[in-house]
């Protein structure tokens, strides 16, 4: 009963964390493994504010000296792997919006010397179109 409020605060946190996670799981199309592995830490957390002298237990076990030095080396662990994620996610983003950007620019330039040149443009698909569709194909690859 001594650590009551503090265990509350932090219990509250930690399932308010995972409605949220929850909640976005249809929008965020996020990975059946990302989800476990939330899940997993949201159920050690809730754990370890409960059981604090297991994670002591196990902080020996490991050759580590305290609970909280464990939890905070696992905390430095997560936090690269987030970091690495975040960097992959807006690498991979960067590309797509580079493809899409050059796909419009091609269309626009078509479009552009259609219009320049009075070629009526044709429904469907041009051998112009065509070819700029294969070219945007091209600098996908």
């Amino acid at each position: 009963m001594k650590y009551f409020w503090i265990q509350l605060v932090l219990i509250v946190g930690s399932v308010s964390m995972a409605l949220v996670f929850i909640r976005t799981w249809s929008q965020a199309k996020n990975r059946a493994w990302k989800r476990i592995a939330f899940s997993l830490f949201v159920v050690v957390n809730v754990y370890a504010v409960l059981r604090p002298t297991d994670v002591t237990w196990l902080a020996h076990q490991l050759g580590v000296g305290r609970g909280t030095d464990l939890v905070l080396y696992v905390m430095v662990l997560a936090m690269g792997f987030l970091t690495l994620n975040t960097f992959l996610r807006f690498r991979s983003l960067e590309k797509k919006i580079t493809d899409l950007a050059r796909t419009v620019a091609i269309n626009e330039g078509m479009r552009h010397n259609d219009e320049r040149l009075g070629a009526e443009p044709v429904a469907g698909g041009s051998d112009a179109h065509a070819k700029a569709d294969a070219d945007s194909d091209s600098v996908k690859a």
